[in-house]
């Protein structure tokens, strides 16, 4: 319990949740291209490490696909949905195929953080897995909603960090037979944009 107060994470214990990041949305998100720049680091370094991807799409049908600027194609799955949350039976099944005793953590980013995002931080943590949400690759079309969502995700319990943060986190150490490709990654800083208040 104090690890998961604390934040700590176990990259073998860990999935990634990338969550409707659909070119119909690219026009109406504040900074979606900024958001994408940071999700695209993130799904790199997953895949480096081998963490598991899941990927979901909000109804694909209208709303289109992952956009083509995101390398999904290492996902374990991708999943069509009309309910926000990611949390469908389908992914649930899923979850218990993967991570050797049952998935712990999740890193979460994509959108909408008021909507798709939160209702997946809260199925999540009722089934007692800890919850990353990704603040630098997630967004909405408001920045109210987006910083209220993110004032309801710490005071649920889940922890709000960046990119970078949590790709360091994960390898915990310089090390780490992977570290110089995930600082290859985070080399270049993430996109300074409005999605921060200075």
């Amino acid at each position: 319990m104090a690890a998961r107060k604390l934040g700590n994470i176990v990259a073998e214990k860990t999935v990634f949740f990338c969550c409707d990041m659909q070119e119909k949305f690219r026009p109406a998100i504040q900074y979606f291209s900024d958001i994408v720049v940071c999700a695209s680091r993130l799904l790199e370094g997953a895949k480096i490490l081998e963490i598991p991807i899941v990927v979901t799409e909000q109804y694909s049908k209208g709303l289109g696909h992952t956009v083509s600027d995101l390398d999904i194609s290492s996902a374990v799955g991708v999943y069509d949905k009309t309910k926000f949350s990611m949390m469908l039976p389908e992914v649930e099944s899923k979850l218990k195929e993967l991570c050797s005793g049952g998935v712990q953590h999740v890193v979460l980013f994509g959108i909408e953080a008021h909507v798709c995002v939160q209702q997946t931080v809260i199925d999540l943590l009722e089934k007692g897995i800890e919850v990353h949400v990704i603040a630098d690759a997630c967004s909405s079309r408001s920045q109210m909603d987006r910083q209220f969502a993110y004032e309801r995700f710490r005071s649920m319990g889940a922890t709000v960090t960046t990119s970078e943060a949590i790709l360091l986190q994960l390898v915990g150490n310089k090390d780490h037979p992977q570290f110089k490709a995930i600082q290859g990654l985070i080399k270049v800083s993430a996109p300074t944009s409005g999605l921060v208040k200075l």
